[in-house]
């Protein structure tokens, strides 16, 4: 029966930001709320997505309970609807201009009615949430609509969904449809939640110009383990593909009246560059902040093109030329460089006007010194965490000097580091000249998305780029001038046909290479490009034209950040047009979700602006002067217990130091009574674990040790051998097989036994995987990954599977491929383990210090020795191996006993 509308209905103001392409899933409590119905369903056209997310819950509890829809949301898509249906009746959402809806929130304020919100959740993300009361027994479907132009970034779009029902849904669907005319070159899939079990639920198919991927897991695959409700869906599922091109590079694709030219032409060659580097080392940046930028700008300095000119520019309260003109790239300017980023410290306030002017007047002097190779582009690349604190501090003077010293002839990017540095005063400044800004967030990958950046702007093709239309034919078009074409980027223009167009949309492309000027052209056939577009399957109605509006509002919201203040109303105005008549959630709108009368009635969310636990310690040099009087002081309490080691022992008195954490300073914690003896004076309380007695002296055998490396050995014994590296501190080639198309290097540290770092390198597909204690960083096509170790990983590339547990255990595996397994130890001072099996995949073409255990190997027996004894002869080398106990980790920890052959290297 449906519930009848209410006479009087309030409702909620949800101001919501603009997102990119993510989604979190409805979330519900566990509090009788069931989630019974999660699907979402994405249709990717012509890069175009429109994803619909429709949660469906009941209430089955006995009395009224509050159902959450909660959703993370990337920055750069657009909300286009939100609905909740209860009991059959809707209630819609309505976009209006955030000032109106502004007011009827500070009404609702006024009455006391509490607020909604969004707020900031990640680097790309922000949480929006909703609530509603739901009567015992009573449905409610929440359904959410969001649009967004996939952006290519590094050679590559991205599609991400977040998945985080929080409980196993009977129903949980994703289905995702991907129409591409150019043609789809490739195309894979990654999971931070997928496990074997779950993947058996996944299935994609492709052709030429299409692909599916439906992920429709069963209830028992959800669940943690059998017979409960907690559920494996907790994170990401990204779709990643890219498009065939030509050397014309242009694509214009028609439907509805409406028109997009995609324009990244292949096979062009770089453009030789002059990069100025203005770092910060002002005493803000001192610290892990300092430690990373120095890391990022060596590895930095070894991408630089053989065709490239550089310099390096550092300021805190004083400007520091590191010469005094660009030098070309040669060997002995970088290491020079490398070494004196290895010397850069922080100290000093934060003088940027200064900074920037120098680096201007370099790039100009030099040029009319003519030491700037002709046809060049120049860059001045600026990083950043502070405000200006020394010289001129007024942001807008910095902001005007800049743009004039600038005067068009270079572009500058701005890179501001963790949130202590004005993001607004850097977008401007980047944007004012031709640049753009991106912030750079404190964590231990700071480094990698400093790397991440320069990848973007390492290789410029084209400058000057101007997109060309018949008059007669096309209006309305978006914005087609741009400064800088980047490789692994795309240029996107789109606007309207006229009413008498012409049967065939021509468009040239004008821009500039080294040394000379280029022109592209493209045609396409309007009738025929309708066509194309009719299938209702692949494509939603009226694409073309969203595209249009939803790019034209993206780069009007940009415009505005460098416009002057009447250009900025002009621009607003024209944005906040489209906004409402496209039905957009900007942030220029709000929208108002009505809610049933007698709930909470008013709810705003405003779009957040862009602008190591120790537990309980003591210091050590408090144990220094006071353990020794505990230790002797006579116990009031026979036999008291203490914790030594994880085990309770029935001992007079028994410590032992567990672990060390944060600084040499302090200790936590040294040891815990269970039955305290006597006024703990400081120590920090007992906690509780499970204790077994003892009443005689604890004698621990030595605990069995996993091996560095562990090698699966071919044939039918499939026995093993544990390789221990007794004399390298070096980089080494541990192995490689051309055939196989694998190569394995590492450092290992013979004093802890185990390896700094290792890396895996495949040659097809193209992807290096690089371990060290702290995260995996995975790269291809020159972007970069990083994961943390026990953050789940299910990555399907073409022939190629990188799988990483909860335990830490990272699988790389493939048809026919030996599979190698990387694990760090849970302390990040013990490094890495090696792991290798399907060995028998090895060719007889591999070599290195552990490949040439698959060459012959022959076996001996020394006279008189016993059965745990022989001698391996390999490659004119006789090698010692000892049967011995050891732990395996090929299934991650715990490990398990194995006997294996012992031998060092």
């Amino acid at each position: 029966m449906k519930v009848p509308v209410p006479a009087h209905i309030g409702s909620i103001v949800l101001v919501l930001p603009l997102l990119l392409a993510v989604l979190q899933t409805a979330t519900a409590q566990k509090n009788g709320i069931q989630i019974y119905s999660l699907t979402v369903d994405s249709k990717v056209s012509s890069r175009f997505a429109h994803t619909v997310v429709t949660s469906r819950v009941v209430n089955k509890a006995e009395e009224a309970q509050e159902a959450i829809f909660e959703m993370e949301l990337p920055k750069k898509a657009f909300i286009t609807n939100f609905s909740m249906i209860i009991d059959g009746v809707t209630y819609p959402g309505n976009i209006k201009e955030k000032a109106t809806a502004q007011k009827q929130y500070s009404e609702a304020v006024a009455r006391g009615e509490s607020a909604g919100l969004v707020k900031a959740t990640g680097r790309k993300m922000e949480q929006f949430q909703v609530s509603v009361s739901v009567a015992p027994t009573a449905k409610v479907t929440f359904e959410l609509v969001y649009e967004e132009l996939l952006k290519r970034h590094l050679g590559v779009y991205e599609l991400l969904l977040k998945v985080r029902p929080q409980q196993v849904v009977k129903h949980l669907q994703m289905d995702i449809h991907i129409f591409e005319p150019q043609g789809i070159s490739f195309l894979e899939t990654e999971s931070s939640f997928m496990t074997n079990e779950l993947a058996d639920a996944l299935t994609v198919s492709q052709n030429k110009t299409k692909a599916h991927i439906l992920f429709k897991p069963t209830l028992s695959q959800q669940q943690k383990s059998p017979g409960q409700q907690d559920t494996v869906l907790d994170g990401n599922f990204i779709v990643r593909y890219d498009v065939n091109r030509t050397l014309s590079g242009g694509s214009i694709q028609i439907e509805n009246g409406y028109f997009v030219h995609y324009f990244a032409p292949e096979g062009l060659p770089t453009m030789p560059k002059n990069v100025v580097f203005v770092i910060d080392k002002s005493g803000s940046m001192s610290g892990r902040k300092i430690q990373q930028t120095r890391e990022a700008l060596i590895k930095i300095l070894s991408d630089l093109g053989p065709k490239d000119q550089f310099n390096l520019i550092t300021f805190s309260s004083e400007v520091t030329q590191w010469k005094p003109q660009l030098v070309p790239v040669s060997t002995e300017n970088v290491d020079e460089a490398k070494r004196y980023a290895a010397g850069i410290y922080a100290l000093g306030g934060t003088n940027i006007n200064e900074a920037m002017l120098t680096a201007v007047r370099r790039l100009k002097n030099d040029n009319q010194a003519e030491l700037l190779s002709e046809g060049s582009v120049s860059l001045i690349i600026l990083l950043t965490d502070g405000d200006p604190t020394v010289g001129e501090t007024n942001p807008r003077k910095i902001q005007k000097n800049v743009q004039e010293a600038i005067d068009g002839q270079y572009s500058l990017f701005c890179l501001g580091f963790g949130f202590d540095v004005s993001y607004a005063f850097l977008e401007k400044m980047a944007l004012d000249n031709g640049g753009l800004a991106r912030r750079i967030y404190e964590d231990s990958d700071s480094a990698l998305q400093l790397q991440d950046f320069y990848q973007e702007v390492a290789n410029p093709l084209l400058t000057t780029v101007a997109f060309q239309y018949p008059s007669n034919a096309v209006e309305e078009v978006t914005q087609d001038n741009f400064r800088l074409l980047f490789k692994g980027s795309e240029m996107v223009v789109a606007g309207k046909l006229r009413d008498k167009s012409p049967d065939v949309l021509s468009a040239i492309v004008k821009g500039k290479m080294h040394k000379q000027n280029v022109t592209f052209q493209t045609k396409s056939s309007v009738a025929k490009q309708e066509e194309e577009f009719q299938s209702p399957k692949y494509i939603f109605h009226n694409f073309m034209e969203r595209l249009w509006a939803y790019l034209t509002i993206q780069q009007q919201l940009e415009q505005m950040v460098s416009a002057s203040e009447a250009e900025s109303e002009v621009l607003k105005d024209r944005a906040l047009n489209l906004s409402l008549e496209y039905n957009f959630v900007t942030p220029l709108t709000s929208m108002v979700v009505t809610k049933p009368e007698g709930q909470e009635q008013s709810q705003v969310a405003e779009k957040p602006v862009e602008d190591g636990e120790c537990g309980t310690c003591v210091p050590a040099s408090w144990a220094a002067e006071h353990l020794p009087g505990i230790l002797s002081h006579p116990s009031p309490m026979s036999q008291p217990r203490w914790r030594v080691l994880g085990v309770s022992m029935n001992l007079k008195w028994g410590f032992s130091m567990l672990k060390w954490r944060g600084s040499p300073s302090h200790t936590c914690p040294l040891f815990y009574p269970v039955t305290p003896p006597l006024p703990r004076k400081g120590l920090p309380e007992p906690t509780s674990f499970p204790s077994f007695s003892f009443r005689t002296t604890l004698v621990v055998p030595a605990p069995i040790q996993a091996p560095p490396v562990l090698l699966t050995l071919p044939g039918p014994s499939m026995d093993r051998l544990c390789v221990n590296i007794k004399h390298s501190q070096e980089p080494m080639n541990l192995l490689s097989d051309p055939d196989q198309g694998i190569e394995v290097t590492g450092q290992y540290n013979t004093e802890k036994a185990c390896f700094h770092w290792i890396e895996v390198t495949f040659k097809n597909p193209q992807v290096r995987v690089h371990a060290s204690p702290e995260h995996v960083v995975v790269t291809r096509n020159r972007r970069n990954s990083a994961y943390k170790w026990k953050e789940t990983l299910y990555s399907v590339l073409p022939g190629l599977k990188m799988t990483m547990n909860e335990t830490g255990l990272l699988m790389l595996s493939g048809p026919d491929k030996v599979t190698i397994s990387l694990l760090s130890l849970d302390d990040p001072g013990k490094g890495l383990l090696l792991l290798l099996r399907d060995t028998d995949h090895f060719s007889s073409h591999v070599n290195g210090i552990l490949g040439q255990f698959y060459q012959d190997v022959l076996w001996e027996t020394p006279q008189g020795a016993d059965d745990n004894k022989r001698i391996l002869k390999v490659q004119g080398k006789d090698y010692s191996a000892t049967r011995e106990l050891k732990l395996d980790y090929q299934e991650g920890p715990p490990g398990k006993e194995i006997s294996c052959w012992s031998v060092e290297l």
